[in-house]
């Protein structure tokens, strides 16, 4: 007799209806004779490590994230390395990783079932270590991107309530507080074994993803499986410098490369963004820098150490035939 299968689900209740997920998850379990799901709550002092971590002691087949970038981090911090699979049910305003795996987006009754029959992928995981100015250290899993900078500061500055209200929409008073912020990055960077070389820019972002919103496909080679992280240093230093950077993402990657007889075409060479691959990359600053972690704010940090696991993390996707 084969052991019936049980999921959990660790919900963020501020994003999502708990009464609706019931109703949708209760048809599941007596479709496909699955026990009685476990329902586990994130709260402002646990993200989700903690309910995962109590949903693997309970034995679980998968566990699904239901909420925002944050909550998936979470789940995925505590799911890495235990073959125990991830569902997800997005529902935040950037759904970075559901983006990047092509999932649905809006669909709360498919994204269930994919969670509950899907096929597993394996997904490399990236783990920062940050170091505070204080001299402690911290150490935190993330799954699409992690960036010091302009994107960083961006969120530190970013309403939480207007972002609730308005989506991404609430970025924009941000963005443009931050632009006129002429403080730069100065700092040694190093990837893998090479040697350490004194960097200025604006932004710096780690990649296990590719994509943003919008469209915008930041880093066009990123894979989630691929064992690698993809590294793009900005340093515009100048509006043409700017302009040449957004020409860049917008045009170069999000257009130009879709074209089939681009696909094989060389790169046309920027200054204003660098990009390079690696394993580990270690990041020295000069002084504390605010950091992001898969669009959540992580406090200022002076050093950062980014590394992959390769394949940590089983994610449920659509079953192939």
């Amino acid at each position: 007799m084969t052991e019936k299968q049980r999921a959990a689900v660790v919900h963020n209740p501020v994003k999502v209806d708990r009464e609706d997920l019931e109703r949708i998850v209760g048809a599941l379990e007596a479709e496909l004779g699955w026990e009685p799901t476990l329902w586990l709550e994130t709260s402002v002092e646990d993200a989700g490590q903690g309910p995962a971590r109590e949903a693997l002691e309970a034995g679980v087949d998968v566990v699904v994230a239901a909420g925002g970038d944050g909550t998936v981090r979470a789940v995925a911090e505590a799911l890495r390395g235990t073959g125990t699979s991830l569902g997800l049910l997005p529902s935040g305003t950037g759904n970075l990783l559901a983006r990047n795996l092509d999932l649905t987006l809006s669909d709360a009754e498919r994204a269930l079932r994919v969670a509950f029959t899907g096929d597993d992928r394996a997904i490399d995981v990236a783990l920062a270590r940050l170091r505070r100015e204080d001299g402690k250290t911290e150490e935190h899993a993330f799954v699409v991107m992690a960036g010091m900078g302009l994107d960083a500061r961006m969120l530190s500055e970013t309403d939480d309530d207007l972002k609730a209200k308005a989506g991404w929409l609430a970025y924009v008073h941000a963005i443009s507080k931050v632009l006129r912020d002429p403080n730069e990055l100065k700092f040694a960077l190093r990837l893998d074994d090479g040697e350490a070389r004194r960097v200025r820019a604006h932004t710096v972002i780690v990649g296990n993803c590719g994509s943003l919103p919008a469209g915008i496909l930041l880093l066009p080679d990123a894979a989630v499986d691929d064992g690698v992280l993809d590294v793009v240093v900005l340093r515009p230093g100048s509006l043409l410098g700017w302009l040449q950077a957004i020409s860049r993402v917008i045009w170069d990657n999000g257009v130009l490369r879709r074209l089939p007889w681009r696909k094989n075409a060389p790169e046309r060479p920027s200054r204003a963004l660098v990009y390079s691959t690696a394993r580990t990359l270690d990041l020295r600053l000069t002084e504390p820098h605010e950091v992001e972690l898969d669009g959540d704010a992580f406090g200022a940090a002076v050093a950062l150490r980014v590394s992959v696991e390769p394949g940590a993390l089983q994610v449920k996707v659509p079953f192939s035939d």
